[in-house]
């Protein structure tokens, strides 16, 4: 029970590791996108659990996202809210008093404590609650006292494993920016405010004074908190925070809300048969971003990515899966479209050196790939000649599955091509061919089940290896949104099949791919009916696996 010690430490360590070594901003964006893709989900989903359980039937299905990723969480809320030095400090008598000991999470916040002389008793009600808490934040200002007040109330929802929730203390930093993009200092009553707010009440004012004007505030910055957060942002204001937010991350996390807004009212047009709609002025602070100079390169390519399509499950309380691909499928296209030509000729610009693996390098391939795929998307003129080029060209592995990736969502001709000579040349190498398999299994194409199931007799596949059962099984029924949520139910009657040869075969591969089928009350009724369907049958093998009971058994109850 207190892995999350050991293993949260050990992801937030890493964080740190590979930020230093990096685009810090990036690897920030990366390890927030697994959160709020499986982290997230897994406290609303019927495992939901504390990164210290309390109570376990199969401790192989304890090695989460919730463990291991919010784990790292919470030790980043202790470095927020203690600062380097202190945190530093905590670390060295951490180790110092524990060094060599079987160790508990409370040694560990003692620590903390005691180096800081900071009191962390809330604190701790992270390691015990589960779920992903939710922040509204209101804002007032009074233009004529020049006062600014941010409301934050909390609430954290409950879960399946617990009804009654506790407050919990939450960091939450923040920038106020005036109307040309200008950092306002933080004071009160003449004295400078720390912009780490602590938020340690249900709900709970903070006050800043000497505003000139209404601001715009950039909140919880570099995520300094696992939660959901609503702040009725306008356009104009996401706009504003995609160039001037001080922190990348903010700035990021910006046109992620930007793209929210649009994904949430065009599902809503969908489902009302009104015409989809991306606003000129989005697809241009788009476009800017590919000419705003002096900017980190690995960012741009992060902040001009589309989402995938799962990411936007948790924006609604019920997904209508056939509203959310085609919402989805129009916004990406049409901001191909409007960048097609800028990245096409950043593209045609990038130079071609000899590969290595310096951060420099990885930026700019990132950024040239991203624009190859919107290239595709937007169906230019010669693009299939020129996807076959960088994959016949390529020096390194980035480059050829990126030319084979840009080929497979925009269903060029030389895909087929492409995977043809990539099987030809990568079919002894068993880890190669997991990307392989992975690209059959989010295909686009209406046969992709048929496909993805024909795979299964393929020469260099095993559903004894858990790599290749997770890069073809694991990529269908978590990426292919479209194919897995067939209305007629062969995505789930497909995976439901295989975690029932699972079952003898690695139980503990068959509870981790059942993750999609146990998230079932996401959906529509139609849907729920059919996965629910499936996970009663596996519920009566016989031999049904101890990992797989207790998922299944807290999924139907």
């Amino acid at each position: 029970f207190q892995l999350s010690l050991k293993e949260g430490l050990t992801v937030f360590r890493d964080q740190e590791f590979s930020a230093d070594l990096g685009s810090r901003a990036v690897n920030r964006i990366h390890n927030v996108k697994l959160l709020r893709n499986a982290q997230f989900p897994e406290d609303a989903g019927p495992m939901a659990h504390p990164i210290r359980p309390a109570s376990v039937i199969e401790m192989n299905n304890f090695y989460t996202a919730t463990v291991y990723n919010k784990g790292a969480e919470v030790i980043r809320m202790i470095h927020t809210l203690l600062g380097e030095t202190h945190f530093r400090a905590g670390m060295d008598l951490y180790i110092l008093r524990h060094d060599g000991q079987a160790v508990t999470c409370d040694d560990f916040v003692a620590a903390m404590e005691d180096a800081s002389g900071t009191d962390l008793t809330l604190f701790k009600h992270w390691y015990a609650q589960s779920g992903t808490p939710t922040l509204t934040i209101t804002d007032q200002y009074d233009a004529d006292k020049q006062c600014y007040k941010l409301t934050i109330k909390q609430e954290t929802a409950p879960t399946a494993d617990q009804k009654i929730k506790q407050v919990l203390h939450i960091p939450v930093d923040i920038e106020l920016l005036d109307t040309n993009g200008n950092a306002i200092d933080l004071t009160y009553q003449g004295d400078a405010t720390n912009s780490v707010l602590n938020v340690t009440q249900q709900s709970q004012t903070f006050i800043f004074d000497n505003v000139a004007s209404q601001p715009i505030p950039s909140l919880l910055r570099e995520f300094s908190a696992p939660v959901i957060m609503h702040y009725p942002y306008t356009d104009a204001q996401l706009l504003l925070l995609m160039v001037s937010a001080s922190n990348e991350f903010a700035r990021w996390d910006a046109s992620q809300l930007l793209i929210n807004k649009y994904v949430i009212e065009n599902v809503s047009r969908w489902q009302q048969g009104e015409s989809l709609t991306m606003p000129s002025q989005v697809t241009q602070a788009f476009s800017a971003l590919l000419t705003t100079p002096g900017m980190d390169i690995a960012l741009q390519a992060e902040m001009l990515r589309f989402p995938a399509t799962h990411s936007f499950y948790g924006l609604f309380a019920q997904v209508d899966i056939d509203a959310l691909v085609a919402v989805c499928k129009f916004m990406k296209h049409a901001l191909a479209l409007s960048l097609s030509s800028q990245c096409a000729a950043i593209y045609k610009a990038s130079v071609t050196t000899a590969y290595t693996p310096e951060h420099a390098q990885i930026a700019i391939r990132a950024l040239k790939n991203i624009c190859l795929e919107y290239m595709a998307l937007a169906q230019l003129p010669e693009v299939d000649a020129c996807v076959l080029g960088q994959f016949n060209n390529a020096d390194n592995m980035t480059d050829t599955l990126a030319a084979i990736a840009a080929a497979n969502k925009a269903q060029l001709p030389s895909f087929d091509v492409m995977m043809t000579a990539f099987e030809q040349r990568w079919s002894d190498n068993g880890l190669v061919m997991d990307k392989w398999f992975s690209e059959i299994a989010t295909s686009p194409r209406a046969d992709s089940l048929a496909r993805t199931e024909a795979m299964l007799q393929h020469p260099s596949f095993s559903l004894s290896n858990p790599n290749r059962t997770r890069a073809l099984i694991g990529s269908f029924a978590n990426l292919n949104c479209q194919a897995f949520h067939a209305i007629d139910g062969s995505g789930y009657a497909f995976l439901s099949a295989i975690i029932g040869r699972l079952n003898s075969i690695n139980p503990q591969v068959a509870a981790r791919l059942i993750t999609p089928l146990i998230e079932y009350k996401k959906f529509d009724s139609q849907r729920q009916a059919l996965m629910r369907q499936q996970l009663v049958e596996l519920s009566t093998l016989t031999d049904l696996s101890v990992d797989l009971f207790e998922k299944i058994d807290r999924a139907l109850n």
